[in-house]
């Protein structure tokens, strides 16, 4: 239930209570001795849902559009009519002023926005390289980026561009910045001790999800998108639904960052796409409930306006996001397909001096370097491997070593490869 307080015009009076009499609505009316412009307060409880086409009908009477109304939740309501209102009235959809003012209250103040996304990027940047689900889920309850996606929406359908255009802004900077913060600290946890030396961030799990996506990360992002609008719709549990659409968007954004700072460009590029394409699909979802949950711009000369726009920007967002998704099935692709191959020469190697006929000569590999990345297996370039092998001082080395570990590893990966091999002679004493 909501109850509504509007000012009523000089002269207006008989004609806008004529209308709650009308509707059959039970309302309590104070004269208005604060401005000149106005000769009564109506007060009077409504549905959610009713709260929307009453308004709308008060205007016609004449009500001023724009003028002091206030729209409250009140804990009970005890009137005669109520039943039959809400017989009338049936739904939880809240109205068009009520969506407009949460979706404005649902984006902060700039400053805050930024804080927030900022300390959120930290905790989650933290929780991927320990490999923690509970800090991911932790710093997704900080992330406020719920609110940018349903403001963009509600300023699409309600013919609002200020707040679309506030939403859109919101949600690009702050997953950019997002990135960089991400980036700058995967750089000094990088160059401290806080991890191991060597790490390859691949190997981390929570960061490998992210990497080498599927079709069911756009899934979450829909499905996430859609929670929202709901949650907006009918006031309930946008806390928790938040949380779902940071974790579409924070964590790939933050292994973005992180494949930037340890240089790895597969990685960073496709955790990038997958923001991209998720704050895509969180908006295209958003976008959609909200037009077919029936809300309109106040104008009536604005709908086919807002009509065309919703049209317009859904089937642009959907084929954005269906190139993406090719884009990023590719990238993908080609990273786990570099990290195999990684994993094959190295095994390859180690089991190849492990045979008799190096280890009994005291062939030891120290050092293998791999020059393969993404760009390489889409241009079908052959594997550069650099060998660096230890030998006993004085100890005859065989000439062809090269050779035979292109051979291996040509018939166990069934790729071209280029291989060169350095040696280094290693003393022992007694």
């Amino acid at each position: 239930m909501r109850l509504v307080q509007v000012l009523i015009p000089e002269g207006k009076r008989e004609s806008v209570l004529s209308v709650l009499d009308n509707e059959q609505i039970d309302y309590a009316v104070w004269d208005e001795t604060g401005r000149g412009d106005f000769e009564a307060l109506v007060q009077f409880p409504i549905p959610s849902i009713g709260v929307e086409p009453i308004l709308d009908k008060l205007r016609e009477a004449g009500v001023i559009r724009g003028v002091y109304t206030i729209v409250l939740s009140p804990e009970t309501v005890i009137s005669e009519h109520i039943d039959m209102l809400k017989s009338r009235y049936a739904g939880e959809r809240i109205s068009r002023e009520e969506l407009i003012a949460r979706a404005r209250s649902l984006a902060p103040a700039a400053s805050t926005y930024f804080a927030f996304l900022i300390l959120s990027t930290i905790i989650a940047t933290a929780g991927l390289l320990l490999d923690s689900v509970a800090t991911i889920i932790g710093a997704m309850v900080v992330a406020p980026l719920m609110g940018p996606a349903i403001t963009a929406s509600v300023g699409t359908v309600v013919d609002d561009r200020k707040l679309a255009s506030r939403g859109v802004v919101l949600q690009v900077t702050g997953l950019v910045m997002a990135i960089a913060v991400s980036a700058l600290v995967g750089f000094f946890i990088k160059e401290s001790f806080f991890l191991p030396p060597g790490l390859d961030i691949r190997d981390v799990t929570q960061i490998a999800e992210r990497i080498s996506p599927n079709f069911l990360y756009v899934l979450l992002a829909l499905g996430s998108g859609l929670a929202g609008a709901i949650s907006v719709i009918r006031n309930v549990g946008s806390a928790l639904v938040g949380v779902a659409i940071a974790i579409a968007l924070i964590p790939p954004a933050a292994t973005s960052g992180l494949g930037i700072a340890w240089g790895l460009p597969g990685v960073a590029l496709a955790s990038a796409l997958l923001v991209v394409i998720n704050m895509l699909a969180v908006n295209v979802s958003t976008l959609v409930l909200f037009w077919l949950s029936g809300f309109r711009p106040p104008e009536f000369s604005a709908i086919n306006h807002a009509r065309y726009a919703v049209i317009s920007r859904s089937a642009l967002l959907l084929i954005a996001i269906t190139i993406l998704s090719v884009v990023l099935i590719l990238v993908s692709f080609s990273s786990y397909q570099t990290y195999v191959i990684e994993q094959k020469v190295n095994e390859e190697v180690n089991y190849m001096f492990e045979e008799p006929m190096y280890s009994g000569i005291g062939l030891t590999p120290v050092e293998v370097s791999i020059g393969y990345d993404s760009g390489n297996i889409l241009l079908e370039e052959p594997v550069r491997v650099d060998i660096v092998v230890a030998h006993p001082a004085a100890q005859e080395v065989p000439e062809d070593i090269a050779i035979q570990i292109d051979r291996r590893l040509t018939e166990a990966i069934n790729r071209n490869f280029e291989v060169r091999v350095g040696f280094v002679e290693t003393q022992q004493t007694a």
